[in-house]
């Protein structure tokens, strides 16, 4: 499955994931659950409007999320 990310930038790219786009559908992240850095970028868990939970790493040299669910 594809996913892409949509997330609010304030100071830098990537602060804080706001959306979880896949096949056509945008899911609202209504709850950070957990977020932490990893030696390449930051983790976040997130749950989504449709009650969906997923782990979200944004790897920083490679300007690059990824998507799985949990």
């Amino acid at each position: 499955m594809l996913y892409h990310v949509e997330c609010h930038s304030g100071h830098k790219y990537g602060q804080r994931p706001t959306a979880v786009l896949s096949n056509g559908d945008r899911h609202k992240i209504i709850e950070i659950i957990r977020e932490w850095k990893s030696p390449t970028g930051i983790i976040f868990q997130v749950q989504t409007d449709d009650d969906q939970a997923y782990e979200l790493k944004y790897e920083a040299d490679l300007d690059q999320w990824s998507v799985s669910a949990i």
